[in-house]
């Protein structure tokens, strides 16, 4: 009986000891609490992440365990260096809310809860300029939007490759714009814009575009000054055009003036032809009736046996 009273008074006394043991690191901070972090808080589907558990007590045995919401997921035993997890982010689930617990002997605490949040990542953004030339610079605006991605999204301006604006930062899906002024150097310049979001390392450039050279003595003036000449030379062409349409377009309206018109009669007075040399084929002229003061009436001209003759009519006045 007496054995199982000391054995018990023993335990009593380790008890005793732990708790004022671990009552002694809490007061003295020499048992803090547990920091659990990832390189990286946004995500997107299906991202493999490494999960990392530490405590900054390096001299004790400390064992690490590791939960999701309620469910426990690792435990390790670790000396001076943290827990780390790896883990699939599949879908929301698996977004957290994570949580690690850090115990030495029966003295233990909490990490705070962390989550990793769902990112879609930015597609290429699309570049527009607009330039007002001048007769000494270019005053050029720039507007660069990814039509795709999670909010918040910053943009960059880029010629060539050096950086010519800060980060434009959108909250909401419209173009960011950037204005600068160029003198008329006669070179061409290149520009591209870069967007990204908080996703790490996945930033997208837009296709570069060119302004063309405007050389050193383009400018509107020059316009001003061609545009006079060129009117010149249309007038004359359309001067000459006019020339040498309007003889052509007489001659064929005095043609058409001189074609004889139709009054109706034509048939018949080929069908009166056509019996005048038939029924003079085999007679001879009708004596008496002599040509007096007369008009030929018509011309016939024989298709086969028929010489061409003519037809007097008396005319009695």
């Amino acid at each position: 009986m007496w054995k199982k009273s000391f054995l018990v008074f023993l335990f009593s006394l380790s008890v005793q000891k732990a708790a004022l043991d671990c009552k002694r690191m809490r007061k003295t901070n020499e048992f803090p609490s547990p920091n659990l972090h990832s390189k990286m808080s946004t995500v997107v589907r299906g991202q493999n992440v490494s999960l990392s558990c530490f405590s900054e007590n390096t001299s004790r045995q400390i064992t690490y365990s590791l939960f999701r919401g309620e469910k426990h997921l690792e435990i390790q035993d670790r000396k001076g260096e943290p827990m780390t997890l790896n883990l699939r982010i599949s879908d929301a689930q698996d977004l957290g809310p994570y949580k690690c617990k850090a115990q030495v002997s029966n003295c233990f605490k909490y990490s705070r809860e962390f989550n990793f949040v769902f990112v879609d990542p930015v597609t290429a953004p699309v570049l527009n300029i607009s330039v007002i030339q001048t007769k000494t610079d270019q005053y050029i605006m720039l507007r660069c939007i990814s039509f795709n991605g999670s909010l918040p999204i910053n943009y960059t301006f880029f010629e060539k490759n050096i950086t010519i604006s800060p980060a434009i930062s959108k909250d909401v899906r419209e173009p960011a714009e950037f204005n600068l002024t160029n003198n008329n150097s006669g070179e061409g310049k290149e520009y591209k814009c870069e967007a990204k979001n908080t996703l790490p390392d996945h930033a997208k450039y837009s296709q570069p575009v060119t302004i063309p050279s405007t050389g050193g003595d383009s400018c509107p003036l020059c316009l001003q000054l061609l545009l006079p000449g060129l009117l010149l030379v249309l007038m004359v062409i359309i001067l000459i055009l006019a020339l040498w349409m309007l003889p052509k377009y007489k001659a064929r309206k005095a043609m058409k003036d001189n074609v004889p018109r139709d009054y109706g009669n034509r048939p018949m007075e080929i069908g009166i032809y056509a019996n005048i040399c038939e029924n003079q084929a085999g007679e001879e002229s009708v004596p008496g009736l002599e040509p007096k003061q007369s008009v030929p009436i018509a011309e016939h001209e024989a298709c086969n046996d028929c010489k061409t003759r003519y037809v007097y009519s008396e005319l009695i006045f």
